[in-house]
């Protein structure tokens, strides 16, 4: 997960407005939801990336969309505000870093766990009570899947890159080879 300044900035305060309404569960749910909607539909990107769309009518828009899948009022006037200020296309950086931020003051943390290939459940499992063990803290955990790995696991926990992949085996062994 990479988070941008701009994206801190915008999901430090709409955390702020959820601690206040007690609702931060709801609109990391909320943001997730339409972040996720935004990556998989080239429809609703073109509305919102159209410069002949005029700004009131994709606020109009965004209004509709709130209502119908009933977001918290915080989400839906963040988005109006990414949207006024044409930055609605950081709506995933903006829900990255909320993400961190609200795991952050739960007292979990994130590990980004990417392997080859999909990995059974109770590897998963397994992996979250030692990850749990060695932080102290409550974990959660995000499966990647990056075939271009050829076997093992990377787990990324805050700034701390475990890289038991057979491609970086593969690249030391190369490395020692040639010096």
């Amino acid at each position: 997960m990479s988070v941008s300044i701009l994206g801190q900035r915008y999901a430090r305060a709409l955390l702020q407005l959820a601690a206040d309404a007690n609702a931060i569960e709801r609109i990391q749910r909320d943001l997730r939801d339409f972040a996720s909607s935004w990556a998989e539909s080239r429809e609703l990107r073109t509305v919102f990336e159209n410069p002949s769309i005029a700004q009131a009518s994709r606020a109009t828009i965004l209004k509709e969309l709130a209502q119908s899948a009933g977001m918290h009022e915080h989400t839906r006037n963040l988005l109006l505000v990414l949207s006024d200020r044409l930055r609605l296309s950081h709506v995933g950086e903006v829900a990255d870093a909320f993400d961190a931020m609200a795991e952050a003051r739960s007292g979990k943390v994130r590990a980004e766990v990417t392997s080859a290939t999909e990995l059974p459940a109770a590897y998963y499992a397994e992996l979250e009570g030692v990850l749990q063990a060695a932080t102290g803290r409550d974990v959660v955990l995000v499966h990647n899947v990056d075939p271009s790995l050829v076997g093992g696991v990377v787990t990324k926990v805050g700034d701390r890159v475990f890289d038991g992949s057979i491609k970086s085996r593969l690249t030391e062994l190369r490395d020692e080879l040639l010096k």
